[in-house]
């Protein structure tokens, strides 16, 4: 009989889970769509400073992933 309750709480749970993940999920995805427009904005008003941060953005990714195959080959 413990069990069957136990496993009924389980399923309620995870039930509630479930939907708090969807809530918390939906969220997140407006944030970034918000967050995606205020870099749409800035990169229309700042062409310049965009290319540059993105150019400065990507040497460090090819340094970073540079570093990380030559520690690998070693």
């Amino acid at each position: 009989m413990a069990k069957a309750i136990d496993k009924k709480k389980m399923e309620a749970l995870k039930k509630k889970m479930k939907v708090m993940a969807a809530k918390e999920l939906k969220k997140a995805k407006a944030e970034l769509v918000k967050a995606g427009k205020k870099v749409e904005d800035f990169v229309k008003k700042n062409p310049e400073k965009a290319a540059i941060i993105s150019a400065g953005i990507g040497a460090a990714v090819g340094a970073a992933i540079a570093s990380l195959v030559a520690k690998k080959k070693k």
